[in-house]
C-alpha cells in the first residue's frame, strides 16, 4: 500500500494565462474546443443507462495539522457512472479519494470535517473493515499477494466468510471475479501459478478482480494505469467503463485524455478546492471556470 502522507501543495497558484490575450471575454468564451485540446481523444462511452446515488460527499474538509488538504468539497458518487478526479499534484484529489473508505484517518495528523455517506449512512458509523469491503480500492502500483492467482481471490472470500471453506466451493466465485475483471480467459489454465509472474497489466486486473470479489458498492481507483503500457491501459479503461453498471467507480488520474475517454462526470480540484464539477464533455469542452480552462488547455499542471 502506498504512503498515506498528505499531498504536497504548491505555495501559490500559477498565474492565469488567457488563451487569447487580445480578447478579455468571460472564461466560458475563451475555452478551447475539442478540436483544439482533445483532437486525439475519443469518448469511449455512451450516456449512462441509469444512475443510482451510492455516496454523498457533503462539505468535506481534511486537514493535516494546520494544513488544509481538502476544503469544503461536496460531490455525488453514483453507480452507473465513472467519476474522475483531476488536478495537479498536491490538489487534494488522492486525499479525498482515500477518505471515501477511511484510509486517510490512518494518518495520525489527519482531521476530517463534514460528512461522507454511503447509502445514506455516515461512514464514520460503519466499522472500517466492513466499510472497506463495500468501498474497495485499487492502487497505482499493482500489488498482488505473493501467492497463486487463485489464492489472491480466495483470500478475500475466506476473510469474508469461513476460512475452512474448501477450494472447490470457492471456484465459482473466484472464476466470476476474474471474469468480471476481464482476466479469466487469460489465466484459467494457470490459476495455480504465482500471481507475481503475470504481466503488469494482468497484475492490475487481478487486483481489480480481488477488489470486486468483495462485491463492493463503490470501486476506488488511484491512477490504476500510470505504470502500464498503452495496450494494457486500453484494456483497463474498457474494463472500467463496463464495471460502472455494477459499481460506482471513482478514479484519480493525471491523464486528461483518459478522463475524457472514460468518465461520465469530472471533478477538477485545485489547492484543495473543488473548482468545477460537470459532465466530462462539458468540463473539457465548455468549462465554466477560467482556472479549469487553463488547466485542461495545458497552461499549468
Amino acid at each position: 500500500m502506498e504512503s498515506l502522507a498528505p499531498d504536497t501543495a504548491p505555495s501559490a497558484p500559477p498565474p492565469i494565462r488567457r488563451l487569447d490575450p487580445q480578447d478579455p471575454t468571460p472564461a466560458q468564451e475563451a475555452v478551447p474546443t475539442t478540436a483544439t485540446s482533445f483532437v486525439a481523444a475519443k469518448r469511449s462511452i455512451a450516456a449512462p443507462q441509469f444512475s443510482i446515488r451510492r455516496m454523498e460527499v457533503d462539505r468535506v474538509s481534511i486537514h493535516y495539522g494546520a494544513k488544509a488538504a481538502v476544503k469544503g468539497v461536496s460531490l455525488p458518487i453514483r453507480q452507473g457512472e465513472v467519476l474522475a478526479l483531476i488536478g495537479p499534484s498536491g490538489c487534494g484529489k488522492t486525499t479525498l479519494l482515500r477518505s471515501l473508505n477511511r484510509l486517510t484517518e490512518l494518518t495520525a495528523a489527519a482531521r476530517l470535517s463534514g460528512s461522507i455517506r454511503l447509502d445514506d449512512v455516515d461512514i464514520r458509523l460503519i466499522e472500517p473493515t466492513l466499510l472497506r469491503r463495500r468501498v474497495t480500492m485499487v492502487f497505482q502500483q499493482p500489488n498482488p499477494f505473493p501467492m497463486s492467482v487463485f489464492d489472491n481471490i480466495a483470500y478475500v472470500l475466506r476473510e469474508q466468510g469461513s476460512r475452512r471453506v474448501r477450494k472447490k466451493a470457492l471456484e465459482p466465485q473466484v472464476h466470476s471475479a476474474l471474469a468480471r475483471a476481464g482476466l479469466f480467459e487469460e489465466v484459467k489454465d494457470n490459476l495455480k501459478h504465482p500471481a507475481l509472474k503475470l504481466s503488469g497489466g494482468q497484475q492490475q486486473r487481478l487486483c481489480i478482480a480481488r477488489a470486486l470479489a468483495a462485491e463492493p458498492e463503490v470501486l476506488l481507483l488511484d491512477e490504476p494505469c500510470s505504470a502500464l503500457d498503452p495496450q494494457s491501459t486500453a484494456v483497463i479503461e474498457d474494463l472500467i467503463v463496463r464495471l460502472r453498471d455494477d459499481v460506482a467507480v471513482v478514479i484519480v488520474t493525471h491523464n486528461l485524455q483518459q478522463a475524457y475517454r472514460i468518465a461520465d462526470h469530472v471533478a477538477f480540484m485545485y489547492l484543495g478546492d473543488l473548482v468545477e464539477y460537470n459532465s466530462a464533455t462539458r468540463l473539457f469542452n465548455s468549462p465554466t471556470q477560467q482556472r479549469t480552462a487553463e488547466y485542461v488547455s495545458g497552461a499549468f499542471g
